[in-house]
């Protein structure tokens, strides 16, 4: 079952789905992913972690609109033309965009929008949004391995939250909270399967190492 998965086979197969069927998320299981947001970490331990669960028609439409904003405005011609990336090949690249444009037209269907806040409990300062990102991405990652491990799909996008304002009015939010990211969440029309990552010898240095190529280059 896949509540029976270990931690490390959730982690290396948490793969961002984008292609969500309609059908209803349960209850008990949208319950389960804040459950598993908010034991993670944050800064004092305030707790500031607030989720949305957007499930009404009309406000899914206001997210949708804004996320389609997004989209074309960030893939731009690549949505004809998706081009590569130095870290993707082109077809994995036109797959990835593929399936964020079948996301920008389908995103009022699914079932699920979960939007990630952070609560200030006073009036939110730019200093205070930015100083948000450390509290707020933990508990992000903590749901979408919460959302594998129970069999749903979800994939993190702040594309749909370009607009501060737009979203605050959508959402009815006050003057005390922000939005960070929204997470699509409904049950996958693919398959789950291994991420593809760069390697520990790619991404981890030693102090000295670090250390010897600054020395190279200076």
């Amino acid at each position: 079952m896949a509540e029976e998965m270990g931690l490390f086979e959730v982690i290396y197969n948490c793969r961002a789905m984008r292609l969500l069927d309609t059908r209803e998320v349960e209850e008990e299981k949208l319950v389960k992913l804040i459950e598993a947001a908010n034991q993670a970490p944050s800064g004092s331990n305030m707790q500031g972690a607030r989720w949305i669960i957007v499930r009404e028609s009309a406000v899914k439409q206001k997210l949708a609109e804004l996320n389609r904003k997004g989209v074309e405005g960030y893939l731009g011609n690549q949505i004809q033309n998706p081009g590569s990336l130095p870290h993707q090949n082109k077809d994995k690249r036109g797959r990835m965009v593929d399936a964020v444009v079948w996301q920008k037209d389908h995103m009022h269907e699914i079932p699920a929008l979960i939007v990630a806040c952070m609560d200030f409990g006073v009036e939110a300062t730019p200093a205070m949004r930015a100083g948000g990102n450390g509290s707020i991405w933990p508990g992000i990652q903590n749901l979408l391995l919460a959302a594998r491990a129970l069999g749903l799909g979800a994939a993190p996008t702040t594309l749909a939250l370009m607009d501060p304002e737009a979203v605050a009015d959508a959402l009815g939010l006050p003057n005390t909270m922000a939005a960070y990211c929204l997470i699509p969440v409904g049950y996958p029309l693919g398959k789950f399967g291994p991420v593809t990552r760069k390697s520990v010898e790619e991404t981890a240095a030693s102090v000295i190492k670090i250390y010897e190529i600054y020395k190279e280059n200076v």
